[in-house]
This record gives structure tokens, C-alpha cells and sequence, in this order.
């Protein structure tokens, strides 16, 4: 029963994961290197990467390209370095040969993709069971969260908005790696804790 799902679940995890190791090969010098520094393995790793990130929008507000021309350029630099990385990165990062501890943090990070795309793919079919189960419910969930959505862009620049997710998805992996984002998480359940108690001693 479930021993054996569980089982089947791991297979397919483990076959994804070699096909996405296969895939990516010719990145892996780099997937490694953004790796060490979404995780902050060195101090000036969260500035610089906040300064590359501050820069490249300060570009583009500079520039104030249209639609169509921010997305041509976005593909065409997508393109130049699916051509040009995995043909240069060996000559940059040096030997072909990886140590062990590098094959084991790339099929890591291979895993977790797959891991997390499952997880995306899980959510959206469990958003389209709900439309099935409670229409309503579904409605008026989609629609509130639309409208904070809807107001939250009326009320800051679009732009500026999109630095600020940008930032967050990045700083992200190092927050998680180094406690950051669980110590405030924790403090926040402490702080909701009091304040349900004192609503308790309150009422009674």
C-alpha cells in the first residue's frame, strides 16, 4: 500500500532527477557557483548580489524599454548563454573533473528542482480539485486574492515591485541556509501565541 507508493514516488523523484542532471551538465560549473552564492558561503556575497541586482534595474528604469523589447532582449541574452556557457564555463571554471562532495551538491540541487517543481505541480492540481469540490469557496478565495493582488500593484510601481520580489526570491536560499527566515517565523509565532493568550484571560 503506501510503503510501495512511497517507493514508486522515489523512483520517479530519482529518474526525474537523472534527466535533469543529464539536461543541465553543461551548467554545472555554474549552477554550483550561483549556488554558493544564494547560500552566502562567503560574507560580500549578499551585497554584491544585491548590488548586480540594484544595477541591472537601474538599467532598465534608465532605459525605460517597452514591453516587447524588455522580453525580445530577456530571450535573446537566454539564448546567448544557453549557446555560449556550457561551450565556455570548462575553460573559465578550469578542469572537467569534479570532486565528489561537487557531484553530490549538483545531483542535490537537481533533486531539489524536482522536488519543488512536483510541489508547484501539486498545488495547482489541488487549487483545480477545489474548483471541482466547493466552487464558491474556490471563487471567492481567487477572487479576494486577485483583488489584494490588483490593489497591492495599484499602489507601488510596477517596477519597483518587481525589484522587490526579485530581491526576495534571491536573498531567499541564504535567509533559509543561515536561520534567518526561521528565527523571525518562530518569533512571530511566539508573538501571535501572547496575544491569543491575553484575548483568552480577557474573555474569561
Amino acid at each position: 500500500g503506501r510503503l510501495g507508493q512511497n517507493t514508486s514516488v522515489g523512483g520517479i523523484i530519482w529518474s526525474e532527477t537523472a534527466s535533469l542532471e543529464e539536461q543541465l551538465q553543461g551548467w554545472g560549473e555554474v549552477i554550483l557557483m550561483t549556488d554558493k552564492v544564494l547560500r552566502w558561503e562567503r560574507a560580500w556575497f549578499p551585497p554584491a548580489l544585491m548590488s548586480v541586482v540594484s544595477f541591472s534595474f537601474l538599467m532598465i528604469y534608465y532605459l525605460d524599454p517597452s514591453v516587447l523589447s524588455g522580453v525580445s532582449c530577456f530571450v535573446m541574452f537566454i539564448c546567448l548563454a544557453d549557446y555560449l556557457v556550457p561551450a565556455l564555463a570548462p575553460r573559465i571554471f578550469g578542469s572537467n573533473k569534479w570532486t565528489t562532495e561537487q557531484q553530490q551538491r549538483f545531483h542535490e540541487i537537481c533533486s531539489n528542482l524536482v522536488k519543488s517543481r512536483r510541489r508547484i505541480v501539486g498545488w495547482w492540481k489541488r487549487l483545480f480539485a477545489l474548483k471541482e469540490e466547493k466552487p464558491k469557496m474556490y471563487f471567492m478565495t481567487m477572487l479576494c486574492s486577485l483583488a489584494v493582488v490588483a490593489w497591492i500593484g495599484q499602489q507601488v510601481h510596477n517596477l519597483f515591485l518587481t525589484y522587490l520580489i526579485v530581491s526576495f526570491l534571491l536573498l531567499f536560499p541564504g535567509l533559509n541556509q543561515h536561520g534567518i527566515i526561521t528565527k523571525y517565523v518562530g518569533m512571530a509565532k511566539r508573538e501571535i501565541n501572547k496575544l491569543l493568550k491575553h484575548k483568552e484571560k480577557k474573555n474569561e
